[in-house]
């Protein structure tokens, strides 16, 4: 049995449907806002890093931003009195900020890692290292992901 709609039914129908069109399915448009600040405040709990012992190894120009090899290096002597315990990795201009997440102990004997990352358009990669000791540093690079191999 198909109950019939009354008119105010209709109605609400209609206006959430032209709501929905208007923006684009999107009802949550903050959402979607780039968040890396806030995660790097996070991680260091509102210390500034500085600026140094961090090095990022990827290509200055990236052809493919689905998959953008990088490589992040923190000089460490990585013994029990001083290693870095954690590296997170954010990237300003994807819709989320958060990339990786990388834990160290001083069994790891360097604090180096690799990954392949995905980058939505040309942006800043930001890595801040956390030492043992309550420290951090930190470096930015930044990738051009080109777009049908024509730059961006």
């Amino acid at each position: 049995m198909i109950a019939a709609l009354n008119r105010r039914q209709a109605l609400a129908i209609g206006v959430s449907a032209a709501t929905t069109a208007i923006l684009g399915g999107s009802v949550l448009p903050a959402a979607a806002a780039n968040d890396y600040e806030d995660l790097i405040k996070k991680f260091t709990g509102g210390k500034v890093p500085t600026v140094g012992r961090v090095k990022i190894d990827a290509p200055e120009i990236a052809e493919n931003g689905n998959t953008v090899p990088m490589t992040i290096m923190v000089e460490s002597p990585m013994t029990p009195a001083s290693y870095v315990t954690e590296v997170l990795v954010v990237a300003d201009g994807n819709p989320r900020a958060g990339v990786a997440t990388f834990r160290f102990t001083p069994d790891s004997g360097i604090a180096e890692a690799n990954t392949r990352i995905r980058l939505a358009s040309t942006q800043w990669l930001h890595v801040v290292a956390k030492t043992n000791d309550g420290a951090f540093f930190m470096a930015k690079k930044e990738v051009k992901v080109t777009i049908g191999g024509c730059g961006g």
